[in-house]
């Protein structure tokens, strides 16, 4: 029985897919009939499984009908992700294995002319039997197959779209893309085309990213988002747009607890700003930032950080010989360490996690480090963009961020670096090497900071047992960032000969 068709474009099913919603700007709009298209793998069962569940949830008549896979199969998928399909009413409209009889084998008819006709009976009676409110039908390869022909194809699909708006059913059909030229007979029917992309990395996992084709009537997320198949079903990581989340006012100074660092600095570092720590390896840069957290906690600010090369373990363990103390703060939830897996991780699904902390209440985040960051995710064309987007969203929401970048060398100015983000940090912190008198000392200056004026000095700079120490400034030299200075005549007679004699 038909029934009226519902003319309200704001009128929004959820998908049951995290993000999804978000990229469709709102939902799915009601009683349409919606195109899923990917290659095989990409996700398009998962997702239409998801969206059944998130029907049945509500209360809805759900019919999923399955053209090829069995519905021991389905069962399997969904028990894989830890799901129950109770409540979904599953249709097999699938070839019985009498077909392979010879006796059974069409001599007069071509098979499309006989097997069309009865699938799409079949079809029909079992939503006039159900009548849902959500259908999903997979897949149309088979279809296009048994229509034989595009215009025969297309005029089945129109029907079909027909059929199922006069029925208030909103229907996802599911494309593998298998069957040639039929993607954009039925992309020109549908109201929406989500398409579902999947790519191989030269190492580490699969890329997927999804992208809405098109959308009638709404003004959806453009582009391409990232999205992962976990267990539990597909998660869609929105592409971060900064410019969505704007905030103005004034910003309070953060202290790093170091009272010579935050003269240095000038005051301290500004919340809503990023901060650079560049140097070469084991200058302490790791060990600052560390610093940076513990000073935070200590003035009741959470915190989070983000490690891609050393181990959570290894930093708490350095911390503590550093005499700050973070396990306390990770146990309280004060302080969240994510250590990230190379290869595994998509610029999306990172910068969502960035944003879930920063949700969570997180006011200081910190990414060690941008080499680690540059090498977890090689072959991506635009990561800087990705780094300059998310650190303009950091800077909105008042957020104080800590980059760490290694510098390849050790002594003088040689020294080059994989990633340039010095033009994208407002403040840049050097530390360096530099040797005198037989031993190999470390030095720290400001080169560069946005939110205030700062000092030009280059101070000393030391760790051991006590913590980190900011010393006195090294007016007795000349030309530390060489990495082997000399000696200012005016302090020559105070500090002795610098060539050993």
């Amino acid at each position: 029985m038909a029934t009226e068709q519902n003319n309200v474009t704001s009128s929004f099913l959820s998908t049951g897919i995290p993000g999804l919603d978000n990229v469709l700007s709102g939902g799915l709009t009601r009683d349409r009939l919606y195109l899923i298209e990917g290659e095989p793998g990409s996700g398009k069962t998962t997702m239409a499984l998801q969206f059944l569940i998130e029907g049945a949830n509500q209360g809805e008549p759900v019919l999923y009908v399955t053209l090829s896979e069995t519905e021991v199969e389905l069962r399997a998928v969904a028990a894989s992700h830890g799901w129950s399909l109770n409540g979904i009413c599953i249709h097999e409209v699938i070839p019985t294995e009498d077909i392979l009889d010879p006796k059974e084998q069409y001599t007069l008819f071509h098979p499309s002319e006989v097997e069309l006709g009865s699938t799409t009976q079949d079809i029909l009676a079992a939503v006039e039997k159900l009548k849902p409110s959500r259908v999903v039908l997979d897949s149309l390869s088979e279809l296009q197959l048994l229509a034989g022909n595009s215009l025969r194809y297309r005029r089945q699909v129109l029907a079909f779209k027909q059929f199922f708006a006069s029925r208030a059913c909103t229907v996802m059909l599911l494309d593998d893309r298998i069957a040639v030229g039929g993607d954009l007979q039925v992309r020109s029917i549908a109201h929406a085309v989500i398409a579902l992309d999947q790519s191989t990395q030269d190492y580490g996992a699969e890329r997927r990213r999804v992208r809405i084709a098109k959308y009638r009537g709404v003004a959806y997320r453009g582009g391409l988002h990232d999205y992962a198949i976990k267990h539990g079903g597909l998660v869609v990581y929105p592409r971060l747009v900064a410019s969505e989340s704007r905030m103005f006012g004034e910003h309070e100074v953060f202290s790093s607890g170091l009272e010579a660092l935050d003269a240095l600095l000038g005051g301290g570092i500004e919340a809503g700003t990023s901060t650079l720590l560049a140097g070469p390896p084991g200058t302490g840069k790791s060990s600052l930032a560390a610093q940076l957290v513990a000073a935070a906690i200590q003035q009741n600010r959470h915190a989070a950080m983000f490690l891609f090369e050393e181990s959570a373990n290894n930093l708490l363990n350095r911390a503590k010989g550093l005499g700050m103390d973070l396990h306390g703060p990770l146990a309280s939830g004060q302080l969240s360490i994510q250590q990230i897996d190379p290869a595994e991780l998509s610029p999306g699904e990172f910068a969502h996690a960035v944003c879930r902390a920063v949700d969570r209440g997180a006011k200081v985040i910190v990414l060690d480090s941008l080499n680690g960051y540059l090498n977890a995710m090689p072959d991506e064309r635009f990561l800087t963009t990705h780094l300059h987007e998310l650190l303009t969203y950091l800077g909105q929401h008042g957020i104080v961020t800590i980059l760490v970048g290694v510098q390849q060398g050790m002594l003088g100015s040689s020294m080059t670096t994989s990633v340039d983000a010095s033009y994208m940090a407002d403040n840049v912190l050097m530390l360096r090497y530099f040797e005198t008198a037989g031993e190999v000392q470390q030095a720290i200056s400001v080169f560069k900071k946005r939110g205030s004026r700062h000092e030009r000095t280059i101070r000393k700079f030391s760790m051991s047992s006590n913590g980190i120490e900011v010393g006195p400034v090294l007016r007795q030299f000349h030309g530390i960032l060489t990495g082997v200075p000399t000696m200012a005549k005016e302090f020559s007679g105070e500090y002795g000969s610098t060539d050993g004699k």
